[in-house]
């Protein structure tokens, strides 16, 4: 059974729209015939065409207005119909994004073969943009790049398409933003998805027992890159690793091929890298604290997720997804956010970004669950907790970098003293002062 198309036909000429319904309904289409562009505009969602096919020059808004009106990337193709004299402007509205046009008088089937081609190429598109929502959403991607500002949208086509490539990706951004949220997409949209995904935070490593952690040892320790043999490793916060863990990097990357501390065999890994970092690591390689050979293999592709600031009137949308998402948690209707609350969110500087807006939404709904509440309240309490790590990893490199600062003042600068209180090496000492951004000059008198 031939398929079923549908159309809008838009023309002022009574004759020549009714000639045209003729032809598309004898010919197997669904026609909806309109006297100007006023009449359809209204319309247009209802009948959800899968072509549009317009005059040029009409009274009232013309077949170029038209073209205005409609989104680039979901209406359907349009097609125009132009007497000689339009013909300029009908090119310069195909250079715009109108799919064709044909001079009057026209073959009938040509536009026949016109408008299916353009039908064709509608429902066509319209699948892969369902299939990629529904890959988005299966890949948890959506939680951090929900919305429609343009630096999300190109994340979102960006991920599906690092997806499916061999090579490493690093993922930059402030704390907050998603990033291995982001990194378990990738894995979750590729053709690893089955085998393991690992994730490992550089930063919580204890440096004298990182190596063996991501390489494994010569007695039991399998170490990550053999369980995430297969798969992926997330490698967090990848510009704490010390040099000598870059070294060892450096090898795997460039070969697959890792050697267990304490061993002298190697082991051939078959695994996909995901590096994030929340600093500046080509300013790192400047300072020589971080292996520009490593950098340009980590970096094969790259992702920078936007802070939440920057991304407009989604902060209100992702808001809005997070509302809801926990009140299905806690079985109660999402509470409505109101234009005060929309002004709150627009007006939050958001410094822990996606997590914190996750957090204030959580407020928000447990507040409505005692019929109580707003965004302005939750934000609130969000000031009274800004002190408070949101996660166990900023805590340690709080409490860190708060005993190294003590330490360095008691011990007006001296590195091997200071070292020594803090028991553990200078080199060690030396890394953690740069990780955690410590100025010695500031803390000595």
């Amino acid at each position: 059974m031939a398929e079923t198309f549908s159309t809008i036909v838009i023309d002022d000429d009574h004759e020549m729209r009714q000639s045209l319904a003729v032809l598309l309904e004898r010919s197997g289409w669904t026609a909806s015939v309109f006297p100007s562009v006023e009449a359809a505009l209204p319309r247009m969602e209802a009948l959800a065409p899968d072509v549009i096919l317009s005059d040029v020059r009409m009274p009232g808004m013309s077949g170029i207005d038209l073209l205005d009106q409609l989104d680039p990337q979901t209406a359907p193709p349009l097609l125009l119909i132009s007497a000689h004299g339009d013909i300029p402007m009908a090119v310069d509205a195909m250079q715009r994004g109108a799919y064709s046009f044909l001079e009057k008088p026209f073959d009938p089937r040509r536009l026949l073969t016109a408008m299916k081609h353009a039908a064709e190429q509608h429902r066509l598109a319209n699948i892969a943009r369902r299939m990629r929502d529904e890959l988005i959403s299966l890949s948890g991607l959506d939680r951090v790049l929900l919305g429609n500002d343009p630096k999300v949208t190109a994340l979102k086509d960006q991920a599906i398409d690092l997806a499916t490539t061999k090579g490493a990706v690093l993922i930059s951004g402030e704390t907050g933003t998603g990033k291995e949220l982001v990194a378990k997409a990738l894995h979750r949209l590729g053709p690893r998805r089955d085998a393991p995904f690992v994730a490992v935070n550089c930063a919580t490593l204890d440096p004298e027992r990182a190596a063996e952690t991501i390489f494994g040892d010569n007695n039991a320790l399998r170490g990550c890159f053999r369980r995430a043999d297969g798969g992926t490793l997330f490698l967090d916060e990848v510009g704490a690793c010390s040099i000598d863990v870059q070294a060892k990097l450096l090898r795997a990357l460039e070969t697959g091929e890792i050697t267990p501390v304490g061993g002298e065999d190697t082991v051939i890994t078959n695994v996909r890298i995901v590096a994030a970092t929340n600093e500046d690591l080509a300013a790192r390689v400047e300072a020589k604290t971080f292996r520009a050979d490593v950098l340009f293999r980590l970096n094969t592709f790259q992702m920078h997720l936007p802070r939440l600031t920057d991304r407009g009137d989604d902060i209100v949308l992702l808001f809005d997804h997070f509302v809801t998402q926990h009140a299905e948690t806690y079985e109660i209707t999402p509470p409505t956010i109101t234009a005060e609350d929309a002004v709150a969110l627009l007006a939050h500087p958001w410094p822990g970004n996606v997590r914190e807006l996750r957090h204030v939404a959580e407020r928000r709904v447990l507040a409505a669950r005692r019929g109580t509440g707003s965004v302005a309240e939750a934000l609130r309490m969000d000031d009274i907790t800004d002190d408070v790590p949101a996660t166990l990893r900023e805590a340690v490199a709080r409490f860190e970098k708060t005993l190294i600062a003590q330490a360095i003042t008691t011990h007006n600068g001296g590195m091997t003293a200071t070292a020594e209180a803090l028991g553990i090496g200078r080199r060690t000492l030396n890394e953690k002062i740069v990780k955690l951004g410590l100025d010695k000059s500031q803390l000595v008198d």
